[in-house]
């Protein structure tokens, strides 16, 4: 069941200040750098501040699509309460983590009232119960109340969740519009057995996990990423998840304001040759 064409026009989502990509066919137009939210917003209320800081800069660098879960502490909580003056401008992607449909019904609503009575997208986390997800999850996206649906995965069983093959049923089902997995040149699993599935039937690709969780930084020095072109390890591993055009949107999160500028800086930079893909692949294989 594809989105309905009554949807809002995706100009709103637009930036003239970083390079945009469409997620996937039903999706709209996005800048290709978000921001996820994982271990930086579950922040006590004295300290909420920070996350209103770096969602502002981020709105203002022209970022636009925002990552959060339930299963992320106060994380849906304090970006909801950063972009709330802001909400238009933001397209905000969440989750339910639910066995069956009451349950995610319940997040839902939730979700509801924290984001303005939309969610740009509803993800599955996980696969977590996802064939008892697809009706009502349709039946909501008809009402308007999410624009896309989508699935996240990480890996066979992660969390108690699905499998890779799960997925391949998923987007083969014709209610997913968008997932989002792990695209990185040390965790490369989705490039021949995900990627191609999801062009194939339009789906739009998230990527989380650019530096694999840290796994890959601080990386090699300066002196050993001439062949990359790039000036730090992060900035040439970004380049990479985005030299993929099947990939639509980057996902990597942070609280510091220099970190999100540095992000830009890399999205912004020329794409990466072969040979300096085949430099940062093989640079991610020693680091990791």
């Amino acid at each position: 069941m594809a989105a309905s064409d009554s949807d809002p026009p995706d100009t709103p989502l637009r930036s003239p200040g970083l390079p945009t990509r469409r997620l996937g066919r039903a999706g709209p137009e996005l800048p290709v750098l978000g921001l996820g939210t994982w271990r930086r917003f579950d922040l006590p209320p004295r300290r909420e501040h920070l996350a209103h800081q770096i969602v502002e800069h981020a709105l203002d660098l022209g970022v636009r699509a925002f990552d959060t879960a339930p299963v992320y502490g106060r994380a849906e909580q304090v970006l909801a309460n950063a972009l709330r003056s802001r909400r238009a401008e933001a397209f905000v992607a969440t989750k339910i983590w639910a066995g069956d449909a009451g349950e995610g019904r319940r997040q839902l609503d939730r979700q509801l009232q924290l984001f303005g009575g939309r969610v740009d997208l509803l993800q599955i986390h996980h696969l977590i119960g996802w064939r008892n997800h697809l009706d009502w999850l349709a039946e909501a996206r008809e009402q308007g109340l999410i624009r896309l649906i989508g699935v996240s995965f990480w890996q066979d069983g992660a969390f108690g969740g699905g499998t890779t093959s799960d997925l391949r049923a998923a987007i083969r089902s014709g209610v997913i519009d968008v997932v989002q997995v792990p695209v990185n040149p040390l965790e490369r699993r989705m490039e021949d057995r995900v990627l191609p599935l999801a062009k194939e039937h339009g789906t739009g690709v998230i990527a989380m996990r650019p530096f694999a969780e840290g796994a890959l930084l601080p990386g090699p020095p300066p002196d050993r990423l001439a062949e990359t072109g790039s000036p730090d390890y992060a900035h040439a591993l970004l380049r990479w998840t985005l030299g993929d055009p099947r990939v639509h949107l980057a996902i990597p999160a942070t609280l510091d304001p220099a970190h999100l500028d540095a992000n830009a800086a890399a999205v912004r930079a020329a794409p990466l040759t072969g040979e300096q893909r085949h430099a940062v692949a093989r640079l991610a294989r020693r680091s990791g």
